[in-house]
């Protein structure tokens, strides 16, 4: 009679050799298996973990299995002595409820409608859950300040000081244009004979700019006054600008004009003062 040995199945390999039974001197850190546990979130990620790593449906998910599989996991949590979560606890009774309400027969239903599927309300929290994971992974590969790059700075002792672009004789024109379609809401019909002196807008002009900050070209005229009035006021700015008295600057095209004095009108208003 022959005897049938039974050889018992190795637990592992190391090296290549087979380990039939576990070392009396290994020593098990207590936080060894906390590490593994609380690489899950929650009892949903638990869930989605175990779906997707056997490449399961998860509209179409095996209640059995998974929950077999759940329940093993739990019970390695409580043979470990681990502290269990309460959350993980109402995990298994819903999913052990959706095994039970599958396995119970189905009233008959009329026409095409199949019922509700058990297992439609968990589906839709893990469909939810793995979007949000999702999001929450693309933002976590943004670029962060001080953790994917720094912050840099410079102090400048020196004040910076703003230089406006050149203006061409289009965009004075433009302006001149502008003005007087202003002005034709203004006008009258009365005919008097005035007395207009260039020499004496352009000395308004200049009183106007004597502080020596900018001023809109338009702020230049009275908007009020006749049209003879304006083209006299024109004419002194033109000849204002022709003796450099003032400069006329615009900040890019489209933009207002601006005027202030320039160096030798400074020069001029201090000998006078």
């Amino acid at each position: 009679m022959d005897t049938v040995v039974n050889e018992a199945a190795p637990i592992a390999s190391l090296f290549g050799e087979p380990v039939l039974e576990m070392p009396r001197d290994l020593y098990i850190p207590p936080d060894a298996l906390r590490v593994f546990l609380e690489a899950f979130e929650g009892p949903l990620d638990l869930l989605l973990y175990l779906i997707r790593k056997q490449n399961i449906n998860v509209v179409d998910i095996p209640m059995a299995r998974i929950t077999a599989q759940y329940l093993d996991y739990i019970e390695l949590m409580q043979q470990n002595r681990l502290e269990l979560a309460a959350e993980y606890l109402l995990m298994a009774a819903v999913l052990i409820e959706i095994k039970s309400r599958m396995l119970l027969p189905r009233p008959a239903v009329v026409g095409d409608d199949e019922g509700i599927d058990p297992r439609a309300e968990l589906v839709r929290r893990l469909l939810e859950y793995e979007q949000m994971k999702l999001a929450a992974f693309n933002l976590e590969q943004l670029p962060q300040a001080e953790r994917d790059f720094a912050w840099a700075s410079a102090m400048i002792d020196r004040v910076a000081i703003q230089r406006l672009p050149d203006m061409g004789i289009d965009d004075l024109r433009d302006a001149w244009m502008a003005i007087i379609a202003r002005s034709q809401v203004n006008r009258t019909h009365k005919v008097t004979r005035e007395e207009l002196s260039v020499r004496e807008h352009m000395s308004r002009i200049l009183r106007l700019l004597a502080d020596g900050r900018f001023i809109e070209f338009c702020q230049l005229f009275d908007l009020e006054a006749t049209r003879p009035v304006l083209v006299v006021n024109f004419i002194a700015v033109l000849e204002l600008v022709k003796e450099s008295l003032v400069f006329v600057s615009q900040e890019k095209p489209y933009t207002p004009i601006y005027v202030r004095l320039s160096v030798a009108a400074d020069r001029v208003v201090m000998a006078a003062e």
